[in-house]
């Protein structure tokens, strides 16, 4: 079941006689305002016009592959507390290789450790399937429309309730990417506020002292993007560009304290942990990643990652 904002609605009526012939009941949702309410509103939707004890999530350009919904019901029925994701077939196949990695080989303990990131959700949205009850519990979606991340804040919502993450390691959904998507309506900007605001809440608070790794543009822009207290707690940038360490500290210029904030820049080896890092994944050729397994480090403990 789908509510629709477009002009969708002669396709429905076209297959509902078809649809309904065969058993299958056609709900169709909307509204009276003269502009498009938004994804959030959509779903809402959807849900309340529904009756079953467990939600599938399908986006309308993507295909559920047989056994996704017996499967992702056996793992929801064992977690209820959670969202349970699957793995994904992207089409086209080499539209986002790098984030398609991610999404499918994320360790179940990184389901958790690696919410900050860019990426955004650890099991993305046309692949949740959850109980009725437990989206109650956390939701709904935010209905702010255009430009509004609803699936990235419930998301935050649902582990600020203590819920967990899930996936059933199938590709059960073929992914389709096209330059046109909703997600692409929504600004950079909003996306890294919310990140950090995150990072603040559910990290920061269990480390007297942090890293960040990256003296560059990223770290930098991170660092001036925290709150007053939590950039207290830098104790220095760590990098592997030694033109960066020679210069030896950053100092932020726009800070309203004085003296103004004068940051070490060392390297990674000299550095302690736990670090914030703010290299991205998977573009250095294994070189960034084997340095930070020379480290010998926990995930969640001694670093996260947030680029």
């Amino acid at each position: 079941m789908e509510t629709l904002v477009d002009a969708s609605m002669a396709i429905v009526a076209k297959w509902r006689a078809t649809l309904e012939g065969s058993g299958v009941r056609v709900v169709v949702g909307g509204h009276d305002s003269a502009a498009p309410r938004g994804a959030g509103y959509s779903k809402n939707r959807a849900i309340a016009q529904s009756s079953g004890s467990y939600l599938c999530f399908l986006d309308a350009d993507d295909v559920m592959m047989p056994q996704r919904v017996r499967l992702q019901l056996d793992a929801a029925v064992q977690h209820p507390a959670s969202i349970i994701g699957c793995q994904v077939t992207r089409e086209p196949p080499n539209s986002t290789e790098r984030y398609t990695r991610w999404i499918n080989q994320l360790t179940s303990d990184q389901l958790l450790t690696q919410v900050f990131t860019s990426n955004g959700p650890t099991v993305i949205m046309p692949t949740w399937f959850c109980s009725r009850a437990w989206f109650l519990h956390v939701g709904p979606f935010d209905e702010g429309g255009r430009g509004v991340p609803e699936d990235l804040l419930f998301f935050y919502a649902h582990l600020r309730k203590g819920g967990g993450v899930v996936r059933v390691d199938r590709s059960l959904l073929l992914y389709r990417y096209h330059p046109s998507a909703a997600t692409h309506t929504i600004l950079e900007a909003t996306i890294w506020t919310l990140r950090v605001r995150f990072l603040e809440e559910r990290a920061l608070p269990h480390w007297a002292t942090f890293t960040i790794w990256n003296a560059g543009k990223q770290g930098r822009r991170l660092y001036r993007s925290l709150t007053a207290e939590a950039r207290r707690k830098v104790v220095a940038f760590c990098d592997v560009d030694e033109n960066k360490i020679k210069k030896g500290f950053y100092c932020y210029e726009d800070s309203q304290e004085r003296p103004r904030p004068r940051v070490p820049v060392l390297h990674f080896r000299a550095a302690r942990p736990p670090f914030v890092i703010c290299v991205k994944l998977d573009l250095t050729g294994g070189a960034f990643e084997d340095n930070l397994r020379s480290l010998h480090l926990q995930e969640g403990r001694d670093f996260l990652h947030f680029s």
